[in-house]
């Protein structure tokens, strides 16, 4: 199950899954006029990231620091069903 965890204002999506094992898959995908999608995929805790594809450097940079400062609530709200039933919202 993937949930929806934040839009930016350049329409890039961020969901994040369950936690597993410990582990939570970060899925981001921004729309394209030449390439369709941007994508990349990052696994917390671990911080470790594969099929990116699309982004320049500048912004992959960018894309990191949004999760690195995020992940405390993405690896929250992987454990309670998604930003949407978290229960201190």
């Amino acid at each position: 199950m993937m949930y929806s965890f934040m839009t930016l204002n350049d329409e890039t999506e961020i969901v994040h899954s369950e936690m597993i094992n410990g582990t939570v898959k970060v899925y981001i995908e921004t729309p394209d006029e030449k390439l369709c999608f941007k994508h990349a995929t990052c696994y917390l805790p671990e911080k470790k990231w594969e099929d990116v594809y699309g982004y320049t450097d500048e912004e992959f940079e960018y894309l990191k620091d949004v999760v690195y400062s995020e992940a405390h609530l993405i690896l929250e709200f992987s454990q309670t069903g998604g930003l949407l039933n978290a229960s201190s919202l």
